[in-house]
């Protein structure tokens, strides 16, 4: 049975609840509740309202002082930032985790959660980030080469000394955070590694790369796209068929070799200007098939050994094919892009999801092929431009467990691609004390079909919206002035100034409606007529004290007439309406 607590409840409790939930001593984990993926930490569910610092910010302790401040301010409930191989192992076998320990620390200090991202054998698809030990040998660690024969700044997937090397730093990267936060769970997720795949070519072109290419596909991985052939990914799907949809050969006999001059669309239901970012030509999709099948595997086993010591969330993220750099290799060639997601789920069982580092004007179209067969929708990179308005479509209509714009450390903000425009500073962090104060409702409500965004107008004249949410049909519309029994001035609590783009209508329960908006009037009407007129049960406010909400008062008597006229939603804010039939 439904539980519904009262709104004004969930916002004293807000987001932060966590610190005072560390008795529970289980690790952050995921599960599916009312046919949405959710974060799990200390037994509730969790909302990820976070930012990602720049590449090297968390390897200084001195240097995040000054940044710590900036992020609360943001209302961040959670920080993204680096943990890297050469920092952490410096000498083989030889480990130093003050860097990790201090950021764990100072996040406490200053209640936030952590999502650690691993660089070690790759970061956006380059190899900067693994110790000298590692880079200066490259007769045991092995670079990948390109078509002209040129040794790439990119670490081979072609070899098990690598993988053993970087799982090896991982699992003892996880078993000191198991000691070290085991018990407080502020390490909440990993991303194993960064960006992975190969660039300025399609695929490694040296000599073990070129034997395994021209070897048969795998027949596990054949068996898995048999198996799963009614729920792949219709990019995959696409370029099987055109060759055949062969069961057994070589990546070019199944894939197709192509043409140099033939392009293929990856997705036939593409609009014409998504097909002009989204081509490439036909014989690079086995190229790219290929090496997501190498990186998958590589990132399977560095993911298993992190396991075996601490069992938390894994992902694997990617930068997208896009304007600028539309072809494998141009982009990184095997990352956990969506055509070939499916290969991804073969090759990395431990990897739990696979994520868009979404930088491009698409954003509710990466999203749509971000939440395909269940992969719950977490976002480690966004554009800080627009970050406002995306956090809601993630969280709100894709049911996501997280967002997290790139650079919130405060520099080098980047524009929004569709008004070239950065947006006020403190419209990030008014959306998320929103979403903060009612993470509850909205994690209780995600995947029920129980929100709804609403369109805000300044233009008094401009026609209601209609929903029909629940039990009743809402028409909100915009706010006329006034009063009511002549008595103007009881609106709801004192004018915030806000440039949050939040505007959003949850379903809370039977006749229960939690409503971001304001200025602004609503009405209802029951659904099923003839079982009496609609009543106004009960409404309340919350208020704005200290950037964060807080309950506020329940509104009665002269303020609402009794409960026998509506009050209007005289503000921008938070309200809490109940309504009945009576005959």
């Amino acid at each position: 049975m439904r539980k519904h607590i009262s709104v004004l409840a969930f916002v004293v409790f807000g987001a932060f609840g966590f610190m005072a939930a560390g008795s529970e001593n289980f690790a952050p984990h995921l599960e599916t509740r009312h046919g949405a993926r959710q974060l799990i930490v200390d037994g509730k569910p969790f909302l990820i309202l976070g930012g990602e610092l720049h590449n090297s910010s968390s390897s200084s302790r001195e240097y995040m002082k000054k940044v710590w401040p900036r992020l609360v301010e943001k209302k961040l409930n959670t920080v993204v930032g680096a943990v890297t191989w050469e920092l952490i192992e410096p000498e083989e076998g030889r480990f130093d985790f003050t860097s990790v320990d201090n950021f764990i620390e100072d996040a406490r200090q200053n209640h936030m959660h952590v999502v650690f991202l691993w660089f070690g054998s790759w970061k956006n698809g380059l190899s900067s980030y693994p110790p000298l030990w590692v880079k200066t040998d490259p007769q045991r660690f092995p670079w990948a080469k390109n078509s002209a024969g040129k040794t790439l700044d990119i670490l081979s997937t072609f070899t098990d000394a690598t993988c053993k090397a970087d799982a090896k730093a991982f699992a003892a990267l996880m078993r000191h955070i198991r000691q070290f936060d085991g018990k407080e769970h502020t390490v909440l997720m990993m991303q194993v590694e960064n960006e992975v795949g190969i660039r300025d070519d399609s695929r490694d072109r040296s000599a073990a790369a070129n034997a395994a290419y021209a070897a048969p596909v795998p027949k596990g991985l054949m068996n898995y796209l048999v198996q799963h052939k009614a729920t792949l990914a219709p990019e995959l799907l696409e370029v099987w068929a055109a060759n055949g949809n062969k069961t057994a050969g070589t990546w070019e006999e199944v894939f197709g070799p192509g043409k140099p001059d033939s392009v293929q669309l990856y997705g036939s239901d593409l609009t014409d200007e998504k097909k002009n970012i989204y081509w490439r030509q036909l014989n690079w999709a086995s190229d790219e098939f290929f090496m997501a099948w190498r990186y998958s595997a590589f990132l399977n086993k560095v993911a298993a050994a992190g396991k075996a010591e601490y069992d938390i969330p894994m992902y694997a993220n990617a930068w997208l094919q896009q304007p600028g750099c539309p072809r494998p290799g141009e982009y990184p060639s095997g990352g956990p892009v969506p055509q070939v997601h499916d290969i991804w789920r073969f090759g990395a069982p431990n990897i739990d999801f696979l994520s868009p580092d979404l930088y491009i004007a698409e954003f509710d179209w990466t999203c749509e092929r971000y939440t395909r067969n269940g992969n719950p929708l977490f976002i480690p990179e966004a554009n800080t431009g627009g970050a406002a308005s995306n956090v809601l479509t993630a969280l709100l209509k894709f049911n996501g467990i997280g967002f997290s714009p790139f650079g919130i450390d405060g520099f080098g903000r980047r524009r929004s691609q569709e008004t070239n425009s950065v947006p006020p500073p403190d419209s990030l962090a008014q959306t998320y004390a929103i979403l903060d104060s009612l993470a509850p409702v909205i994690l209780d409500n995600q995947g029920r079909g129980t929100i709804a965004f609403l369109q805000p107008t300044d233009d008094t004249n401009a026609p209601s919206q209609e929903l029909k949410l629940g039990d009743y049909t809402l028409s909100v519309g915009p706010d006329t002035g006034g009063g009511f029994g002549g008595r103007g001035g009881f609106g709801s609590g004192p004018t915030v100034t806000n440039v949050s783009p939040a505007r959003f209508v949850i379903n809370t329960g039977p006749g229960a409606y939690l409503f971001v908006d304001g200025p602004a009037n609503v009405t209802f009407t029951a659904n099923t007529p003839g079982q009496g007129s609609v009543v106004l049960g009960s409404f309340d406010e919350s208020m704005l004290a200290d950037g964060r909400w807080v309950p506020g008062r329940r509104l009665n008597g002269d303020e609402t007439d009794h409960n026998r006229r509506w009050q209007n939603m005289r503000s921008f804010g938070i309200y809490h309406y109940t309504v009945f039939q009576r005959n």
